[in-house]
């Protein structure tokens, strides 16, 4: 017989009203730098807020280097080996304390000063998620031709498997509502490049649709080759996406174990229905 499911949750929202995660792997000497940018970002914004920093197996010492950062608000979390953007971003947004979550790359080509821009479209109500799009019109992103028409017909693909009108899911920063994440986030799967995706598509599923993609500045230019490792992995990933989805109906079956063990867990409350 099957272990039973527990129901994993983000912790109690405390009096932080932001949380952003910063995930890393040997990014090298700039990441401090960029860390205090982060920083000094969301203080701009007035709002008390943590970044949590998470270190996916770093061996070049870069997990060490920001421990010596003397910002009050910054939470380390090493995890023991490489195990993929997407796990860090899971990890790191599960200790997410705040009212509002997010992520953003930690390499500083997509600048911290963004931040507040994206936190106030999700900060007014009208939005669930923001995200950043090389592809909006007012994108400052210098993307040769090559890669444009890579990222065109990647995201036809997503358009045609998934019907998601989001026209750069890839784009390394995203804000949430911690309601979308409290209900998204437990049935995630992905662990490298496609987690993005996969948070939209199951954000979708639950009825989390209004996402607003806004323009984006990109400092550093675009190499026209990708790696066909790169390429035939996040195509990888896509498809198992829709697998779990479409034929599986993975998705749908964790949604119905995490209703069952939150509902036994608190017999008491009503709770809501899976979709």
């Amino acid at each position: 017989m099957g272990q039973a499911l527990s129901a994993p949750s983000l912790p109690e929202a405390v009096p932080v009203e932001l949380s952003i995660v910063v995930p890393f792997y040997n990014p090298g000497p700039n990441l401090p730098a960029n860390i205090g940018a982060v920083v000094e970002a969301l203080e701009d914004t007035g709002l008390s807020f943590e970044v949590v920093a998470v270190s996916d197996g770093s061996t070049d010492g870069s997990a060490e280097a920001i421990a010596e950062l003397p910002v009050r608000q910054l939470r380390r979390i090493e995890l023991p080996r490489n195990m993929g953007k997407g796990e860090a971003l899971r990890v790191g947004l599960r200790q997410g304390r705040g009212e509002y979550l997010g992520f953003i790359d930690a390499d500083g080509d997509i600048p911290a000063r963004l931040l507040p821009s994206f936190i106030d479209a999700v900060r007014n109500g009208s939005v669930d998620i923001a995200v950043a799009s090389k592809r909006h019109p007012d994108s400052d992103v210098v993307y040769p031709l090559l890669r444009r028409i890579y990222s065109w017909g990647y995201q036809q693909l997503v358009r045609l498997l998934f019907d998601l009108e989001v026209h750069d899911t890839q784009t390394g920063l995203k804000i949430l509502r911690r309601e979308v994440l409290e209900e998204v986030l437990p049935e995630t799967f992905e662990k490298r490049f496609a987690f993005d995706l996969e948070l939209l598509v199951l954000a979708k599923l639950h009825g989390f649709d209004r996402v607003a993609e806004l323009p984006v500045r990109i400092e550093r230019r675009f190499g026209s080759t990708i790696s066909p490792s790169a390429v035939t992995g996040i195509i990888a990933d896509t498809l198992a996406i829709w697998w779990r989805l479409r034929v599986r109906r993975q998705y749908h079956r964790r949604r119905q174990q995490i209703h069952t063990a939150r509902t036994a867990a608190a017999p008491g409350l009503e709770s809501r229905p899976p979709r």
